[in-house]
């Protein structure tokens, strides 16, 4: 019911109880008046009765209406008790509510048949409410972006770049990168790759090779012994290096191999690489080089950053739209997941309202502390006036069966 309806249900109910009050007064007025000529003996008790019942129905009319408001108006001390009382009725309100309610054995129960994992499981795996959690995360990530100061965000990624490179052993990265490449035997195929393009390069030149014997050569030897040497010396070098390159167990491999191991040891260990990488470092990483680093940095992630945010079907929005229904899968269909997630939210929780039960009766203490007195006296008289009006009933035939039995009592044995 609303309150209108309540309003016209309270009316109904004290027009009623009035209405009986008004009843019991003609009664009494037209018995007093008939007893003065008749002496009739009903007559006594309906008058008794009708006398007794106004007493009761005045006295019960008085004690309700001195819940709500001043009878008639008058400022009778003890009366409008609502009003004068709310703050003490809210803080016994809050009291109430928090001690009966919100007790760690009365909430415990509900707790623990709390299941949020399989609700937001249903809904996370609905393409609306992905478009609707994608959108809102694109909003607000794209309004921080926007209010973001781009230049302290350069200071800040410059600053922790420094931070981070001055406690960076270069020369011991590169040495344990060498390392790892040889422990992979990733150098292999370098040396491979090497081997064949200088016998093609032979190859490809021999006239090159031809002139430089010729010109180093004495004068009398005939040039066709020179070529002849010339063209011998090519092949040889381009079977070498082809036999390298086709060889994985070549002597040479295994030559280049302990060099390169013996160089990143020196590397991590020599005293003179970490000044050399120190010296490389600080020249490349001078402040207003690494602030200008920082800024194309930065800019550039802002700029994918909002592009990506901003476009309906960019790769980082169906990126999310994938694990959130990978998500919600889980959710529903993992059994181990769903009991770790429905576990935290009931101890969160449980810990939440206890740690707050004060919270709530200070709630229900100030909202009804601050609500205006004839405010809070309606609202409490629509909710209960409609019972109160039959205590006014129930006053007045009471009071009207009291006053029959005294009058009777009185008649025949006094």
């Amino acid at each position: 019911m609303n309150d209108e309806a309540k309003r016209k249900q309270l009316r109904k109910y004290k027009a009623f109880a009035t209405g009986l009050f008004v009843l019991m007064a003609i009664i009494f007025i037209v018995t007093t008046i008939v007893q003065k000529s008749n002496n009739s003996h009903w007559i006594g008790y309906v008058r008794a009765f009708a006398e007794a019942a106004m007493v009761g129905a005045l006295a019960d009319w008085f004690a309700v209406t001195a819940l709500f408001r001043h009878p008639l108006g008058l400022p009778i001390p003890h009366t409008n008790l609502i009003e004068n009382s709310k703050q003490r009725l809210g803080d016994n309100l809050g009291s109430f509510v928090v001690g009966n309610f919100l007790s760690p054995q009365n909430i415990r129960p509900y707790i623990q048949k709390l299941k949020v994992s399989n609700f937001v499981g249903e809904w996370l795996g609905k393409e609306k409410s992905q478009d609707i959690l994608i959108k809102n995360l694109s909003d607000i990530v794209l309004d921080i972006l926007n209010k973001l100061d781009d230049s302290m965000v350069s200071q800040f990624i410059s600053k922790k770049v420094s931070e981070m490179t001055d406690d960076i052993k270069l020369n011991k990265v590169v040495g344990n990168g060498i390392g790892y490449i040889l422990e992979k035997n990733d150098h292999q195929r370098i040396i491979t790759n090497l081997s064949k393009q200088i016998k093609e390069y032979i190859i490809e030149n021999d006239e090159m090779i031809q002139e430089r014997v010729k010109k180093g050569s004495y004068s009398f030897i005939p040039s066709f012994v020179d070529t002849k040497i010339a063209d011998k010396i090519a092949d040889g070098l381009s079977d070498f290096f082809k036999e390298i390159e086709e060889d994985p167990q070549h002597e040479v491999r295994g030559l280049i191999t302990q060099k390169i191991h013996e160089f990143s040891i020196d590397l991590k260990e020599d005293p003179k690489w970490d000044e050399e990488f120190k010296t490389i470092k600080n020249g490349l990483l001078k402040n207003d080089k690494l602030d200008e680093y920082s800024n194309d940095i930065w800019v550039s992630i802002k700029k994918t950053l909002m592009k990506e945010l901003q476009e309906e079907n960019s790769s980082l929005k169906n990126y999310l739209t994938k694990n959130l229904n990978e998500f919600a899968q889980n959710l529903k269909t993992d059994e181990n997941l769903q009991n770790k997630i429905d576990h935290w939210v009931r101890v969160t929780a449980y810990k939440y309202i206890l740690k707050n039960t004060h919270q709530f009766g200070n709630l229900i203490s100030t909202t009804v502390g601050n609500w205006q007195g004839k405010e809070l006296s309606e609202k409490l008289e629509l909710e209960v006036g409609k019972d109160l009006q039959f205590i006014r009933v129930n006053g007045t035939l009471v009071g009207g069966l009291v006053g029959l039995i005294i009058y009777t009592i009185a008649h025949f044995f006094i």
